[in-house]
């Protein structure tokens, strides 16, 4: 891997969603050679570099502290530094503070580039068994009920599958309000992707918020749910 990173460039580099196995050979040399990562989590991220025995000095960046830090961000690539975006897991600016940076960066007139991997709506979706040719990511919905259903009921009629990502704390909930706006729809529920411990669960949404009730939810969860229009649908037949 001879790649010569480029100075005053921003390198959105994708990490493992579960399986340190799953990082490619160029991410690793992007992070071996950035002068600095930043990331979401620095303990999360600092295990993953000391796993493959990277020492680079960190810089936070999250929801609660990104209007301090960008300016700094983008002083750094001015002036010639190398820096890398990660997130916790799976691919930056997904679902996590990354897109505010990107956004800030092209705003800027800077450098930015990719270096694809993982993902875990791509993840979850491929092994749903629901249709891939055309979906819909709509990301975490809203906490409160309210504004969770009139979130669901934007895609009632979409003939897409619909991926979302929920934590532990609101997926029985989350499922109850699908139930609710969309009918009993086949969907399917994803956790621990890549890991040891692996489980992806199919059915109705009727079957999948039952088999939850029995279940002790832990770590966050993709949930795929078929379109208005797919005809191995119950809800159409």
């Amino acid at each position: 891997m001879n790649e010569e990173l480029a100075p005053g460039t921003l390198y959105l580099v994708a990490t493992p969603i579960g399986n340190l196995g799953d990082i490619s050979a160029r991410a690793l040399h992007i992070l071996a050679n950035v002068d600095v990562v930043i990331s979401e989590d620095t303990r999360k991220t600092g295990f993953l570099l000391k796993h493959f025995e990277i020492h680079k000095p960190q810089l936070s960046f999250r929801e609660d502290n990104e209007e301090r830090t960008l300016p700094r961000i983008l002083a750094l690539l001015q002036q010639g530094q190398r820096l890398a975006l990660v997130t916790d897991a799976g691919t930056p600016a997904i679902s996590d503070p990354g897109f505010v940076l990107v956004r800030a960066v092209l705003a800027a007139g800077l450098n930015l580039t990719a270096i694809p991997g993982p993902t875990a709506l791509i993840t979850a979706l491929i092994l749903s068994g629901l249709p891939v040719h055309s979906f819909t990511f709509r990301g975490f919905a809203p906490h409160k009920r309210g504004p969770r259903l009139r979130f669901l009921q934007v895609d009632q009629q979409s003939p897409h599958t619909l991926i979302f990502y929920e934590s532990p704390y609101r997926l029985k909930a989350f499922l109850q309000d699908a139930l609710t706006v969309y009918g009993d729809r086949r969907a399917a529920i994803a956790n621990d992707l890549t890991k040891l411990f692996e489980q992806v669960w199919r059915g109705s949404l009727s079957q999948l918020l039952q088999q939850q009730e029995q279940q002790t939810p832990r770590g966050e969860y993709v949930i795929v749910i078929a379109g208005a229009e797919d005809q191995s649908n119950p809800a159409n037949e």
